[in-house]
């Protein structure tokens, strides 16, 4: 018989929280790279011929497939919020489409994040034109 490995639980609302902390940290840096892909979010996951609902389902299973922890803990409260149950999240549990946004701003979060913990530095306001 195999013995399971202990391992921390992860806290996908304390990951949430970090991550949107993190991209606030970020959209310091880079505020135009920042905002133009929050219009980006919102005018890909608003009502069309697919519902809110579905297409957060869909990212919520892109993120499962590219193993994002920080995509997974916003596309889950998203896909709550949207009103999916519990059958159509675990139907979509598998279904694996090539992402590339959603994962590249949490992970550019948190390479600022390492890179303040490296030099020592923090997110400095922009400066005044």
């Amino acid at each position: 018989m195999t013995q399971r490995k202990e391992y921390d639980v992860k806290n996908y609302a304390t990951i949430a929280n970090e991550y949107h902390s993190g991209y606030a940290d970020l959209s310091i840096e880079i505020p135009d790279t920042t905002a133009a892909f929050g219009r980006l979010v919102m005018q890909a996951t608003a009502e069309g011929a697919l519902s809110t609902k579905m297409k957060e389902l869909i990212a919520f299973a892109i993120a499962i497939s590219v193993r994002c922890d920080g995509c997974i803990a916003h596309h889950s409260q998203a896909v709550a919020k949207a009103g999916a149950t519990r059958q159509e999240v675990t139907e979509m549990i598998g279904i694996a489409i090539l992402m590339g946004g959603g994962p590249a701003s949490v992970y550019g979060a948190e390479a600022l994040r390492a890179f303040g913990e490296a030099t020592g530095t923090t997110a400095t306001a922009p400066a005044s034109v």
